[in-house]
């Protein structure tokens, strides 16, 4: 089968002057031309056009792009490997991110004591002062909250680091008992929620079984929770707030 420029660019999520470009410098020329002279594209050029906008994604330029798709040495699955490689070290880094935006929201809550440059580096652009409002709205007035800006303030930035450094650990952690097929009620998962519970309570605030099951709750609600967890592990979120069920039930 071939396809017409218009269905190719509705296929591909691009536009119809984007191809035309790729054509004009070389780097997707269709295979076959209508009688009309109308661009003709066939499945070989689909696969070619889906491998241009894998490396556009990862940010290669398009002369670079043509270098490499048009390497006599290379394979398609040569091609593949390599993107894959890419795409996990792109993942990584927004895994990172999400790291440092949980660590944000959670801690700052609020009063973190760093100058503007220990703020930067131990969160990147992900300052905290931007969930400020917005934490003060949901909990000030609370104990908790009142109790988690005190001991929010007095960490120094190799305090916030190693709290980083834990979390990530507690990730991976829980992400490898999703892969095993564990489920939210077995024993694993339950003793990581708890573990979880604990870390709240030794850094921040107190944080009894309810209050878990609160925030439990919230992780599935609220985008920027969930984003965080499912960048962990997709479906991370729905599987924790199960295991803080399960764990506040073992406790009760």
């Amino acid at each position: 089968m071939d396809y017409s420029v218009g269905q190719v660019a509705e296929f591909a999520g691009v536009t119809v002057r984007t191809l035309h470009h790729y054509d004009g410098i070389g780097l997707l020329s269709p295979g076959g031309r209508s009688h009309a002279g109308h661009r003709r594209y066939d499945d070989g050029d689909l696969d070619r056009l889906q491998q241009i906008l894998f490396y556009r994604e990862l940010g290669f330029p398009l002369d670079r792009i043509a270098v490499l798709l048009d390497d006599p040495e290379a394979d398609p699955q040569e091609h593949l490997h390599r993107q894959h490689r890419l795409l996990t070290d792109r993942i990584a880094e927004l895994r990172k991110m999400a790291e440092a935006v949980e660590k944000a929201m959670e801690a700052r809550k609020m009063g973190i004591n760093l100058t503007p440059e220990e703020r930067f580096e131990v969160f990147g652009d992900q300052d905290p002062e931007r969930y400020a409002e917005e934490a003060e709205r949901r909990w000030g007035g609370t104990d908790a909250y009142a109790e988690s800006q005190r001991r929010a303030a007095s960490y120094t930035k190799d305090d916030w680091k190693r709290m980083q450094a834990e979390a990530a650990e507690w990730g991976a952690a829980y992400s490898a008992l999703m892969e095993a097929g564990e489920p939210a009620t077995g024993e694993r998962a339950m003793d990581l929620a708890e573990e979880h519970r604990r870390r709240i309570i030794g850094r921040f605030y107190e944080c009894g079984p309810e209050a878990h099951r609160g925030l439990g709750e919230m992780y599935v609600s609220d985008p920027r929770f969930r984003a965080y967890y499912e960048a962990i592990r997709p479906g991370m979120a729905e599987h924790l707030r199960d295991a803080i069920e399960a764990n506040a039930a073992r406790l009760a």
